[in-house]
């Protein structure tokens, strides 16, 4: 494990109990968290997306107000739903935040995730191709942003434009350069991580994956990892491609953090999800020595290089700093970590 983050989902909530009781809080608090984590030593930042809900759901003013505020930590998505998304228009978002940041960008994308409302996509003006799925338009609207990535021209200059233009074809702008090895593939089975290392894209495995053999989460993670490797070997990729496992972990420090998560006999919990049997994984809530051992049983973090925590950001800043700094003091060096 070379790399921990935090990963965060952004709600918010009226509830008296909530210190995130708007999209305001949220969005201010998740910039104070990852300076936070930054000072903390922590290697990444990363916001979840959702649509119609009481959650982050425009990841690019976050990612660039983020990058604006830090100067080392990474900063990224897990993930982004792309049956939303405009690949052309996201590019040059993503473009922007990735410069401000000065090219810490880690962009998680996926086909999306079950949905607040029917058919969501249908609403922003998105309709899946012709005999095709949903999904079919999510990972159509990826490869898209994929090729754009590339900064190709591919766009008849104008003979009178209003500004002087470079020679030949136009590509969209601002362009990143190297952005296009930073995105990453949120996957739930073997066959998309194959899909995503086919595509060149780093692989988010996250807290739940089709229950494909009926063995533990960890055990089918780690397969889907040792086989999205393959997969990008023989897809004759040069660079070492990324793979980011996510958890909840929390180490009982203090009465506070016993009366939170203290009583949580967490295990593998098996449903339908999209009509997809799946399988989720645990929680991990003991002391650092229990935890260390209890983690390192744990396959697929043993084969991933970066490891998001999921934070309960409902909690405030000044707890949820103190959740990561836990880990990363207590935990995490016996891990392996740095």
């Amino acid at each position: 494990m070379k790399k921990i983050g935090f990963l965060s989902f952004g709600h918010w909530s009226a509830s008296r109990q909530s210190a995130a009781r708007s999209a305001r809080d949220v969005l201010q608090q998740s910039i104070e968290l990852a300076v936070a984590a930054e000072e903390l030593g922590a290697d990444g930042a990363y916001f979840r997306v959702h649509h119609f809900a009481q959650q982050l759901a425009s990841p690019f003013p976050l990612l660039a107000a983020v990058g604006a505020r830090t100067s080392r930590i990474e900063i990224g998505t897990a993930v982004i739903d792309m049956r939303y998304e405009n690949p052309f228009y996201m590019v040059e978002d993503a473009g922007a935040a990735d410069l401000i940041s000065n090219g810490r960008l880690q962009l998680g994308i996926s086909r999306g995730s079950p949905e607040q409302v029917i058919e969501g996509w249908r609403h922003f003006g998105y309709t899946p191709p012709e005999g095709g799925t949903d999904a079919d338009l999510g990972r159509r609207h990826a490869e898209v942003f994929l090729d754009l990535l590339k900064g190709e021209g591919f766009a008849e200059p104008n003979p009178r434009p209003m500004f002087p233009n470079p020679p030949g074809l136009l590509r969209l702008e601002p362009y990143s350069a190297g952005l296009r090895d930073r995105v990453w593939w949120g996957s739930a089975s073997n066959q998309t991580a194959i899909w995503a290392a086919q595509h060149g894209m780093n692989l988010q495995s996250s807290t739940l994956k089709e229950d494909e053999s009926g063995e533990p989460f960890h055990v089918q993670q780690a397969r889907q990892i040792r086989i999205f490797r393959k997969a990008w070997t023989d897809a004759g990729h040069t660079r070492e491609p990324r793979v980011s496992v996510s958890r909840s972990i929390f180490a009982l420090m203090n009465d506070r953090d016993r009366a939170y998560f203290g009583h949580d006999e967490s295990s593998d919990q098996v449903g339908l999800i999209d009509n997809m049997r799946a399988v989720f994984g645990r929680s991990y809530a003991a002391e650092p020595n229990v935890l260390i051992e209890e983690l390192r049983g744990d396959e697929a973090i043993a084969e991933a290089d970066t490891l998001l925590l999921t934070v309960p950001n409902t909690l405030g800043v000044e707890y949820n700093a103190h959740v990561i700094e836990s880990i990363l003091t207590h935990v995490a060096p016996a891990l392996g970590w740095r």
